[in-house]
């Protein structure tokens, strides 16, 4: 069963968010204080309302407390987006999430017991920078920051097969997909016997810190 979802503040990031969950098969419902945002929202939200979300009587009215998330994205304002946490969480609506202005704002939001803080533009650098200093690098795990997924091309493995190669005893790396250089694309849970081609890809999933700098 889909979630049903609330986004407070309908600016780039908000609006993105949200419209992003509707193509994904979820109810979404909007909710900012500006008429525009209002209307720009309407053509791609299930819901959107008009309401100043500091007035915690006006998200009642709305019904804010049946959903099973809410994102808080109210753009810099420390005070009106850890109120409307607060109130989200008297509410006890399951998952309360807000995208913070800063670490500080991040620190004092997750004592208010908020789930999930964002800041944007810090995870944005963070991955940036990655792709930069890490060959292949592809994203960072949810479960885990210090585990990445990268993709790398095979060219020294040339005419050996997983089980042959050892990555995980040799290099503590797991490959979890291959895309032939034939094909384009992958396949997942690939099967150890096959042989490796110059040109063909891999994904694997490593601990980003490791020293060891691999040259497939």
């Amino acid at each position: 069963m889909k979630q049903e979802i609330a986004v407070i503040g309908l600016g780039k990031f908000g609006l993105y968010f949200a419209s992003t969950l509707v193509d994904l098969g979820h109810t979404v419902i909007g909710i900012d204080n500006r008429q525009s945002r209002v209307q720009l929202a309407g053509d791609s939200l299930n819901q959107a309302y008009r309401a100043d979300a500091t007035n915690k009587e006006a998200l009642e009215q709305i019904g804010l407390a049946e959903v099973s998330l809410v994102l808080i994205s109210v753009g810099d304002s420390i005070a009106a987006s850890s109120m409307i946490a607060m109130y989200a969480k008297e509410m006890e609506i399951p998952q309360v999430w807000v995208k913070a202005a800063s670490p500080d704002h991040q620190r004092l939001l997750y004592r208010l017991g908020v789930d999930e803080v964002i800041i944007p533009e810090q995870m944005a650098a963070v991955q940036l920078a990655s792709k930069v200093a890490i060959p292949g690098f592809l994203q960072y795990a949810t479960f885990d920051p210090e585990i990445s997924f990268q993709e790398l091309t095979i060219d020294r493995w040339s005419g050996k097969s997983l089980r042959q190669l050892e990555l995980t005893r040799r290099h503590h790396i797991q490959v979890i997909a291959v895309k032939r250089i034939d094909s384009e694309t992958y396949e997942y849970t690939p099967d150890p016997d096959y042989v490796f081609q110059e040109g063909d890809k891999i994904i694997i999933l490593r601990n980003t810190n490791t020293p060891d700098r691999l040259r497939p």
